[in-house]
Order: C-alpha cells, then sequence, then structure tokens
C-alpha cells in the first residue's frame, strides 16, 4: 500500500491509530512510543490518522477586503502601471506595502496582465477640443478638525484641456480669498490662462438671482484681478451645477480621500490633499488623455505649442510629509 506521509513526520498512521486507542498519561504514552508529549496530545484529539493540510487558512496579506477592491479597481478602471499603483497604495491604503506583495496581490486576483484597450468600430462625436488654458475653479467645504475653531475652504482649479490641477486652502469663503488663489494659480500654472469659469459664488461676482436678480456689473473685485491678468472670466448659468462639472467630479474625489482618511490635525488634512494632487497629477493615467497623466499632457502640448506656455513644465518631487 502507498503511503504518503509529511517529510517530517514521526509516526506512521499505524502508530497513531495505536496511540489513539492507547490508555495511559501523555508521558508514559510518549516514552512507549519514542515521541514528544505534543504529538501525543495532537493524535489523540484526531479522528482520522491521515496528514492534515498544512495550507494556511487564512491569506496573510497587507490589505484587507475592501482595500483589495480599491486597488483592483484602480487597476482595471485607470489601468495604473504597478509601480504607479504602488504609488498610490503607499500614500492612501498601505504605507508599508512592498512591490513583491501587491504583483502576488494582483496576479492571485487576475489582474497582473490588463487586456488591450478594445478599439471602438464607430467613430464617436468627440467633444471639443480645448487648448491648455482654460481653467475651471470651485470651492469646496472642508471638515473641522478638533484643533480648529471654525471650517475651512478648498479652492480647486482645474485645466479643461490636460486636467491638471492646482488647490489652496484658505481660512474663508471670501472674495479676498478667491483673488489670493487666483494669484497663486496664476504664478503656478506652466500655461498661460486665458479664460476661467466659476459659479455664481459671491466669492468670484456680483451676481444674483432669485427674488434679487442682477446680472453681474464686471466691477467685483475678483473681475478686476481677472482683467489685470488679462483672463477672461466666465459664469456658470444660475442652478446649473453641471456646466462646471469637470471641476465638480475632481471635488467627488476630494471626497472621497476625506472619506477613507482619519486626519489627526488641520496640518495633516492639507498634507494628504496636497499629496493626492501631487499623485494625481504626476502618476495618474486619464483615460480622456489617451492614458497620460496631466503633466504628460502639459508636455506633449508644450512641445507643439510652446506659444501657450509661460514657463517649462516640469515634474516635482512631490510635497514633504
Amino acid at each position: 500500500m502507498l503511503i504518503s506521509l509529511h517529510k517530517n513526520a514521526t509516526t506512521t498512521p499505524a502508530t497513531r491509530l495505536a496511540i489513539q486507542q492507547a490508555h495511559g498519561t501523555e508521558a508514559e504514552l510518549a516514552q512507549r512510543f519514542g515521541v514528544g508529549k505534543f504529538t501525543i496530545r495532537k493524535w489523540r484529539k484526531r479522528t482520522t490518522v491521515e496528514d492534515g493540510s498544512h495550507t494556511p487558512h487564512r491569506l496573510q496579506t497587507k490589505l484587507n477586503a475592501g482595500q483589495e477592491e480599491i486597488v483592483v479597481y484602480l487597476r482595471t478602471h485607470l489601468r495604473l502601471s504597478l509601480d504607479d499603483l504602488l504609488a498610490v497604495v503607499r500614500e492612501f491604503i498601505e504605507p508599508s506595502m512592498s512591490r513583491s506583495a501587491l504583483d502576488r496581490l494582483l496576479r492571485r486576483r487576475g489582474v497582473n496582465r490588463l487586456p488591450e484597450p478594445e478599439v471602438a468600430k464607430t467613430q464617436v462625436k468627440s467633444f471639443k477640443a480645448y487648448e491648455p488654458g482654460y481653467v475651471h475653479m470651485d470651492v469646496k467645504y472642508l471638515p473641522q478638525m478638533q484643533d480648529e475653531t471654525e471650517r475651512r475652504d478648498v479652492f480647486v482649479a482645474i485645466d479643461r484641456a490636460t486636467r491638471w490641477v492646482f488647490i489652496a486652502i484658505k481660512g474663508r469663503k471670501t472674495a479676498s480669498a478667491a483673488r489670493s488663489f487666483l494669484n497663486a494659480l496664476h504664478k503656478a500654472a506652466p500655461f498661460k490662462i486665458k479664460t476661467l469659469l466659476t459659479d455664481n459664488g459671491r466669492e468670484f461676482t456680483d451676481r444674483a438671482f432669485g427674488r434679487r436678480e442682477k446680472d453681474a456689473s464686471g466691477a467685483h473685485e475678483f473681475d478686476g484681478l481677472c482683467e489685470a491678468l488679462g483672463i477672461g472670466h466666465r459664469l456658470t448659468r444660475p442652478k446649473h451645477p453641471q456646466t462646471n462639472g469637470m471641476v465638480e467630479r475632481f471635488n467627488g474625489r476630494l471626497a472621497q480621500v476625506l472619506k477613507s482618511h482619519r486626519f489627526n490635525s488641520a496640518q495633516d488634512l492639507e498634507t494628504t490633499l496636497h499629496r493626492f494632487v501631487w499623485l494625481y497629477n504626476e502618476h495618474l493615467p486619464q483615460r480622456a488623455l489617451d492614458l497620460n497623466t496631466p503633466v504628460q499632457a502639459l508636455k506633449k502640448w508644450q512641445s507643439t505649442h510652446p506659444d501657450l506656455f509661460s514657463k517649462r513644465v516640469v515634474n516635482h518631487p512631490g510635497p514633504d510629509i
């Protein structure tokens, strides 16, 4: 009869059966069969004489089930490379994740090799093409931290053509804060800003609607700065936030970051948001950009249309932790 035993087994099926049927203390049986007390105790508890499985009952993974689903989603929908995915995971999910552990996860889930994207057989009418310089701007409330006395706001700007994003956190949503943000944006953007699209908030315009309907006068201090910088200021239609949908969608991404993190302080929250924007600009490919990152898209535009830019596009090492 062919018997398959573990390479380190100290007993045979016949010995194990004899242990199960024998009477006496563990010490007596250990001396009789020439094994340790642990072996006697183990086989006395079992009802079979076959070796048990040595496969772990639970995989020792870095991520829980929910976190794994997020990683698989990023891999399949954004089509991130292993190194780009590793950067995102380390920043926002598990700082100690190793490259080999992430590779094993992708292999186990069957997404280590992504299929080539399907090419549409029929031509679909594309949206109107825009050059860099058409910027959407909006403001989003931030949760109040324990070390804060009031809530803050994050001003967000995103370029329509390249999806390049710039943010700044301000204490209050005022016209002065909006002017300060526009000044910072004008200095940071490598392209020349030609058009700015905002909603009808009082920090951007004196336009009013409802019971006191009034068109924008153009005398608002934010309009004054736009004129001084040579930027055209456009407003969305009242009660139509979808007009500014591009920045609204990015605000949704920020909302996901805020929901998925626990912040120890206001500074911790601010650092996390700035690191996310850096990852977004430098490492996250966009389908709308033919799987290029916003910075890669900026570089391509600069190589073909240098007149649209005021300075050279460069990669940034990322904000300090």
